[in-house]
């Protein structure tokens, strides 16, 4: 199977929320027309920022039905996250997705019963791409939450004459190292796409043209722009581009991480309500301290327009 390689920016949307925490598909249209108008290629549903780990399998099929509806005839790729603690789970919502016409799916590494190698690890994701197998399927990487911590290259060697449909990883890891070798195997096949938004300059230097990760979801024109700098070899240019991304993923962490990301989306005027429990959110006046520090980056221009 011959897999399309995504090019460019693919958001990780968040799920909206109502007050009472139930799960808001209404916002879904509005949000895509956020991403399609500030150039965003792709959106990686139901993954960590989507809140994937805490919401149920009904609920992520109402994500992911809203997200179809939406992008219906649009540019927009839609790869579904599925989980990864039980496969049976994740075979339902393979199945279900791959009706609802979504580009693709992604899992994870279990979690809890984690795989005692990179064999059962493979094994694993083989029984779960087998219910999709004209439908491409990519691996999670994210080790930092999964304890899944194998060489990627060693689960590439492992899955690629096994598993016809596997498309790539979204590498959501800092080895370098790793994340080349995956890229240069077999003459480049596989979609290697970069979930770390805070140095995916250093990627783009390796070879990455495809990338995953919630800031692109409020901030798309700054990576555009350090794209574009990178492509014309304006490298000093590029470097202050990433810098502006590390401030601002900065205050992430200064206000309680992942969380801060539906602030970010209040402040650009797409309101995502807030996490579930156990994700801590931020307070009114939390919220008020946040507006201040994100103004004073100076960079209103580079965010996403509404």
């Amino acid at each position: 199977m011959n897999t399309e390689k995504i090019s460019g920016l693919i958001a990780a949307p968040f799920t909206p929320m109502h007050p009472d925490g139930e799960v808001n598909a209404q916002v879904i249209e509005r949000y895509h027309g956020l991403l399609a108008s500030n150039g965003v290629v792709g959106a990686f549903i139901n993954g960590s920022t989507g809140e994937g780990v805490s919401t149920t399998t009904r609920e992520k099929l109402i994500v992911a039905e809203a997200w179809a509806k939406a992008t219906s005839g649009g540019n927009i790729k839609v790869i579904n996250h599925l989980g990864g603690t039980c496969y049976k789970d994740c075979i339902e919502l393979a199945k279900e997705s791959k009706k609802l016409g979504l580009f693709a799916v992604a899992l994870t590494s279990p979690s809890y019963f984690k795989p005692a190698n990179v064999k059962m690890l493979a094994e694993f994701f083989r029984k779960v791409a087998e219910s999709v197998p004209d439908m491409p399927v990519y691996y999670y990487h994210i080790p930092v939450l999964t304890g899944g911590f194998f060489n990627m290259i060693d689960f590439v060697r492992e899955v690629a004459p096994r598993v016809p449909n596997f498309a790539g990883i979204k590498y959501t890891h800092e080895d370098f190292m790793d994340f080349l070798s995956c890229l240069n195997y077999d003459g480049g096949r596989y979609d290697m796409l970069w979930g770390r938004d805070e140095n995916f300059l250093s990627a783009l230097i390796l070879g990455a043209r495809g990338a995953v990760g919630s800031t692109y979801n409020y901030a798309a024109p700054l990576y555009h722009k350090m794209i574009e700098a990178f492509d014309r070899n304006d490298q000093a240019g590029a470097r202050a581009l990433q810098q502006k991304s590390i401030d601002m993923i900065t205050i992430l962490g200064k206000y309680g991480g992942i969380a801060t990301g539906k602030a970010y989306m209040r402040y650009i005027g797409l309101d995502c309500g807030e996490f579930r429990l156990p994700v801590r959110n931020m307070s009114s006046s939390d919220y008020q301290a946040f507006i201040r520090d994100v103004k004073n980056l100076g960079m209103d221009d580079l965010f996403s327009k509404i």
